[in-house]
């Protein structure tokens, strides 16, 4: 299971009921931040998830509404919370101007209480590899260098069958987790029980991509492709697609033709510019694809696998013309 916690979802600038760039994702006692635009810690604080075990923070691209939160965040967590460690991954050029930011403005490097790493990474790497699940990066197109987008995939399983396993006799305690990790057992009878015995079909685990801003899908639409869940941007209407080139963002539409093309299962918009209306945003899109949210700040959102998502918390939000 995924946890999305939409901590801000304007574009290039704050809006009266929208924060600058930033979500948390929630996987299991692992947590990530998917960029820090400014006002960041505050929404952390008022979406009630904390700063415990936020040590990963992943930038998606250099541009100053997606990073300028990480000055106070870090130095609140340097100063305040008791936080040991945060690891900043990026790309270079990402990195350059966050160590900018954080070695030249905000941090005293030689009196810092925070083991603070930046971490760079290649052009298609695997971040982190749990038991679970893995996290991963792919390059996009936006304007600039370095821009990247995260994978979080889940391992495929094959569910424990409790009732076929109390019914061949096998106890609560460690042999049922024997058989889980793949290994056969005996019993106490003499009969040898095997872990296809106990164990249902297998269920491909759950995909979730998270873009960052984008101008272009199709060099990304293999990476992208069977997510049961995408997370993109939305930051223009039909009609404004040449500015929306020109800048390196999408449309409405052409995120919903996007979620289509790549088989996705959900799609979710955010980075919304305040000269649109939500609900106009989310016309557009499910004309095209019917399964689509548009984020408001502090949604939260469950994706189980093989099950629809779950929008827990939806913020009340007044329409800004």
């Amino acid at each position: 299971m995924f946890e999305l916690v939409f901590l801000g979802t304007s574009a290039a600038a704050p809006s009266v009921h929208r924060g600058l760039p930033a979500i948390a994702v929630l996987a299991g006692e692992h947590r990530y931040l998917v960029d820090c635009g400014e006002g960041t810690q505050r929404q952390i604080l008022k979406s009630g998830i904390g700063f415990k075990r936020l040590n990963d923070i992943l930038m998606t691209h250099a541009h100053l509404d997606h990073l300028l939160g990480l000055g106070g965040l870090i130095s609140t967590f340097a100063t305040w919370e008791d936080i040991k460690e945060v690891r900043i991954w990026g790309s270079r050029h990402t990195l350059k101007r966050v160590g900018a930011l954080l070695f030249g403005v905000v941090l005293d490097y030689d009196n810092l209480n925070i083991d603070l790493e930046l971490i760079e990474i290649p052009e298609e790497s695997v971040l982190v590899n749990y038991k679970d699940y893995s996290v991963s990066a792919f390059p996009t197109t936006h304007r600039g260098q370095g821009n990247l987008a995260y994978t979080f995939q889940q391992r495929d399983h094959r569910p424990f069958l409790v009732d076929k396993a109390t019914a061949l006799g096998v106890p609560n305690g460690p042999e049922r987790r024997q058989l889980v990790e793949g290994q056969a057992i005996t019993l106490a009878d003499g009969q040898v029980i095997q872990p296809n015995d106990v164990l249902g079909e297998l269920e491909p685990g759950l995909k979730l991509v998270v873009t960052g801003d984008i101008g272009r899908t199709d060099n990304i639409l293999d990476d992208v492709r069977g997510a049961d869940v995408l997370v993109t941007e939305s930051t223009f209407l039909q009609g404004e697609d040449d500015i929306a080139d020109g800048f390196g963002h999408l449309t409405a539409r052409q995120a919903a033709e996007f979620a289509i093309a790549a088989g996705v299962g959900t799609l979710i918009l955010t980075h919304l510019s305040r000269r649109y209306r939500e609900r106009d945003i989310l016309q557009e899109a499910r004309a095209i694809f019917p399964n689509t949210y548009v984020a408001r700040d502090l949604d939260h959102f469950i994706l189980r696998r093989g099950q629809p998502v779950e929008r827990v918390r939806d913020m009340p939000i007044v329409e800004e013309e």
